[in-house]
């Protein structure tokens, strides 16, 4: 299985398919207070664990590319990556996961659970195994120890 679309690029198809949900018939409406706050809560921490993992990949001078995984030159396990395999797609799942409480519809938490799956099946399983190809039994023991998304 090769990757093929970007994760930013789901994070908006996800983005709009909640949208869309949230103003159809199915959508079960709620109203928290304060979703304005928490939506700006939730963003700022998935675009800061975004860029925490960033930055690492920059130190560590591996790709960031996470449509060639096969092109990592080191595998990072420090920082935030020794809380999730995956930070910089749980940012994503942490904007998502604001604006589902921004749009106050409780179908959107079916699209969350479809962009985990989707990712996982897509982005985060085709990587793993081009890690373990690259670092073979540092990556297995990396993976006992970190689990995939926190």
């Amino acid at each position: 299985m090769k990757t093929k679309i970007p994760p930013p690029l789901w994070l908006l198809i996800a983005g709009a398919v909640m949208w869309l949900a949230a103003h159809s018939v199915v959508a079960l409406p709620f109203a928290l207070p304060y979703a304005s706050v928490m939506l700006v809560a939730f963003v700022a921490c998935g675009v800061l664990t975004g860029l925490l993992a960033l930055r690492q990949f920059r130190s560590a001078q591996t790709t960031v590319n996470p449509l060639k995984p096969q092109e990592a030159t080191a595998l990072v396990r420090t920082g935030i990556f020794s809380k999730s395999r995956n930070p910089m797609y749980l940012g994503l799942l942490l904007i998502l996961i604001g604006w589902a409480v921004w749009l106050g519809a409780m179908i959107n938490v079916l699209v969350l659970i479809l962009f985990v799956v989707v990712l996982t099946e897509l982005q985060i399983k085709p990587e793993e195994a081009a890690l373990r190809k690259l670092f073979g039994q540092e990556y297995e023991d990396y993976c006992q120890q970190v689990r995939r998304w926190l």
